[in-house]
C-alpha cells in the first residue's frame, strides 16, 4: 500500500469542496522556497520550477508527488539519468471532492486523508525506459495529483528531475540550434577543432549561456549529469546516504510514514552503513576530461595522442539556472604520427645517431650471411638514451645506455633486427651505434665502471698537479688533454663540454699533455697516475682523458676541473 508522505498532506489540508481555483504558482513564494533550499530537502514532493537531484538504489523504487491544481494547465516534466539508464512512469489521480467531515471545514483525521489516495490507482500518461533525457509535455493538463515513479535495475545511481506548469516563461534548459550537431573542423596527430552554432538561448534570448567540451576515450555522454557522475570516480558517493540530509524514510523499505512503533527501528537501521550501503571498490579514474570556453563557437583540443579516437559532447549551460542541454556529441581519430625513416646498419661499421629531445630513431640490422652471435655496441655521447632490439619482432632486449655499452645476443639464420633508440627528456641526444656478427670485430675501446678522474689535493703544486685513473685489462692507448679557464668556469658549462664522442682530434695541439699504453691483467691495480706539469700558478685547468680502440675509435672520461696553488 502506497502512503503520502506529510508535506504533500500539508499541501491538499487546504482543499474542500467549495475550493476556488488558485493561480498555479505563486511566484513570491516560490522564490522564496527555492531560495531556502531545505524547504524540499526530506521531501518527496516535486517543486514547481526548480530542479531537484536525488539518487536511486538498485531495485528499489521511488515515487515522487506534485499537485496540479487547475484543468488545462501547461506542464513540463524533465528526467535525467546520470550514471546508469533508468525506468520511471508518470501517472495522475483526481484530487479529492472533499478534504473536510461534512464540509465543516474541519480537516480529515491523517489516516483517512491516505487512504483517500492510496486506495485508488492513477491513470498513467508516459512512460520510459532507457539513459536519454527525456521529457513529458503537454499543454493541457487536468488537475490532480501527480506520480512519478522511478527505477534502476542495474546499479545506484544519480539523477535529476525537473517540473513545471509555466514552460513557456521559464525555459530552464538552454534551446539547441536547429543544428546541434558538433563539427570537427581541423584534425591532427595532437590536435582536435570544433565548432558548433550557438544556442538561441544566448543569441535571440541574450541569456548568459556558457559552453563546456567535454573528452574522453570510451563513448559519447548525454547529459552534463552523466559527465559530472563519471567524474566523481570509483563509485564512492553511492554510498549510504547521511541521515537527515540525504533521505527521507520515503525512500527506504516502503514509501510513506513510519507508525510510531517502528520509527526508532526504522532510524536505527538506516544509520547501519554495513547493512544498507552498498560498499563499492575502488576503481581507476577515467581519462576524462572537462574545459568549459566560455561564449566561443570553436575551440582547439590539444595534447591528444596520435592515432587515438576520441570522443566529444558539447554542452550549453545556462549559467542563471546552472541547468545544461546536450548537442549531438561526435568523434574522431587524430592522425598517425608520420613514420619515421629506418636507418640501415651495415656490419661492422659505426653509424652516428642523433634523436631530438624525448624523440625516437629505429634503425634496421639484416645480416647477409648465417651467424650465431650478434653484438651491438653503443655510445652515448651526453645523456643515457633506452635502447630495445626486436629479433623478427621478438623484443630481446630493453636497456639504457649511458657511456659505451656492448650487447651480445643469440643469432638466428635470416633473421632481421629492429633497433629502436630513445633520446632522453632533458635534451637531444647524441650515440655512436655498431652491428657486428664478427665477436672479434671490437671498434669501441673497453671501459672501466669508473671513468671519473682524480686529483690528488696534497700533491697538487704551484705549476703542477697530478691526477690518476682507472684502466681494463685490454691495452689501450690513453691521451691526457689540458685548457686553462676562468675561475668562474662551473658545473653547467663543463657538462655543456661533455660530449665523449669527441675524440683528441678535435683539440688543439697545445692542450695535448701525453699519450701512452696502459693494461693490467689485475683488474685491481688497473690505475695509472700522470703528473701534469708548466702549469701557472693560482690558475684553473681543465683536464681531459681518452681512451683510443683498436679500431681509432676514442671515448672521453669524465672532464676534471683542477687548480694550481697561489703561493708555494
Amino acid at each position: 500500500m502506497l502512503l503520502l508522505h506529510c508535506p504533500l498532506l500539508l499541501l491538499l489540508l487546504p482543499l474542500s469542496s467549495r475550493m476556488q481555483k488558485l493561480p498555479t504558482r505563486d511566484e513570491e513564494l516560490f522564490q522564496m522556497q527555492i531560495r531556502d533550499k531545505a524547504f524540499f530537502h526530506d521531501s518527496s514532493v516535486i517543486p514547481d520550477g526548480a530542479e531537484i537531484s536525488s539518487y536511486l538504489f538498485r531495485d528499489t523504487p521511488k515515487r515522487y508527488f506534485f499537485v496540479v491544481e487547475e484543468d488545462n494547465t501547461p506542464l513540463a516534466v524533465t528526467v535525467t539519468p546520470c550514471d546508469a539508464p533508468l525506468e520511471w512512469k508518470l501517472s495522475v489521480q483526481e484530487l479529492p471532492e472533499e478534504a473536510s467531515g461534512e464540509g465543516s471545514g474541519e480537516p480529515e483525521p491523517l489516516e483517512q486523508q491516505k487512504q483517500q489516495f492510496t486506495n485508488e490507482e492513477g491513470t498513467e500518461l508516459f512512460s520510459y525506459k532507457g539513459n536519454d533525457v527525456e521529457y513529458f509535455v503537454s499543454s493541457s493538463s487536468p488537475s490532480g495529483l501527480y506520480q512519478l515513479d522511478l527505477l534502476s535495475t542495474e546499479k545506484d545511481t544519480h539523477f535529476k528531475v525537473y517540473a513545471t506548469t509555466t514552460p513557456e516563461s521559464d525555459q530552464p534548459y538552454p534551446e539547441l540550434p536547429y543544428d546541434p550537431r558538433i563539427d570537427v573542423t581541423s584534425l591532427g596527430r595532437t590536435t582536435v577543432t570544433l565548432a558548433w552554432k550557438p544556442s538561441p538561448t544566448a543569441s535571440l534570448l541574450k541569456q548568459p549561456i556558457q559552453y563546456c567540451i567535454v573528452i574522453n576515450k570510451e563513448h559519447n555522454f548525454k547529459s552534463l549529469c552523466a559527465v559530472e557522475a563519471k567524474l566523481s570516480s570509483d563509485d564512492a558517493f553511492m554510498m549510504a546516504p547521511k541521515p537527515g540530509l540525504d533521505f527521507s524514510p520515503f525512500d527506504f523499505a516502503h514509501f510513506g510514514f513510519p507508525s510510531d512503533n517502528n520509527a526508532g527501528k526504522e532510524r536505527g537501521f538506516l544509520k547501519s552503513p554495513s547493512k544498507f550501503g552498498r560498499q563499492t571498490s575502488s576503481k581507476p579514474r577515467v581519462d576524462l576530461h572537462k574545459v568549459c570556453v566560455g561564449n566561443k563557437n570553436i575551440f582547439t583540443v590539444s595534447d591528444l595522442k596520435p592515432d587515438t579516437q576520441y570522443y566529444f559532447d558539447m554542452f550549453a549551460v545556462n549559467t542563471n539556472t546552472n541547468l545544461s542541454t546536450a548537442y549531438v556529441g561526435t568523434f574522431a581519430r587524430t592522425k598517425e604520427e608520420a613514420k619515421q625513416k629506418t636507418v640501415e646498419l651495415k656490419d661492422g661499421k659505426v653509424t652516428d645517431v642523433f634523436i631530438k629531445r624525448k624523440g625516437a630513431k629505429f634503425l634496421r640490422f639484416a645480416p647477409v650471411s648465417s651467424h650465431q652471435k650478434v653484438t651491438f655496441s653503443v655510445h652515448s655521447c651526453l645523456d643515457a638514451v633506452q635502447i630495445q632490439v626486436r629479433r623478427d619482432g621478438k623484443l630481446l632486449l630493453s636497456q639504457n645506455v649511458e657511456g659505451v655499452r656492448q650487447f651480445q645476443l643469440r643469432g638466428k639464420a635470416k633473421a632481421k633486427y629492429l633497433i629502436r633508440l630513445k633520446g632522453n627528456k632533458k635534451g637531444a641526444s647524441m650515440l655512436k651505434i655498431l652491428a657486428t656478427t664478427r665477436p672479434n670485430k671490437q671498434l669501441f675501446p673497453s671501459l672501466p665502471e669508473d671513468t671519473r678522474i682524480k686529483a690528488f689535493d696534497k700533491l697538487r703544486t704551484c705549476s703542477s698537479v697530478t691526477v690518476a685513473w682507472l684502466g681494463t685489462q685490454e691495452r689501450n692507448k690513453f691521451c691526457i688533454y689540458k685548457k686553462e679557464v676562468d675561475d668562474n668556469y662551473n658545473e653547467e658549462q663543463k657538462k655543456r663540454e661533455q660530449n665523449q664522442c669527441l675524440g683528441p682530434d678535435t683539440r688543439k695541439k697545445s692542450e695535448k699533455v701525453l699519450c701512452k699504453y696502459f693494461h693490467s691483467q689485475n683488474i685491481q691495480k688497473a690505475v695509472t697516475t700522470e703528473t701534469i706539469r708548466g702549469l701557472q700558478s693560482g690558475k684553473s685547468y681543465l683536464l681531459d682523458v681518452y681512451v683510443i680502440g683498436h679500431g681509432g675509435h676514442s671515448v672521453k672520461y669524465q672532464s676534471k676541473l683542477v687548480k694550481t696553488r697561489k703561493f708555494c
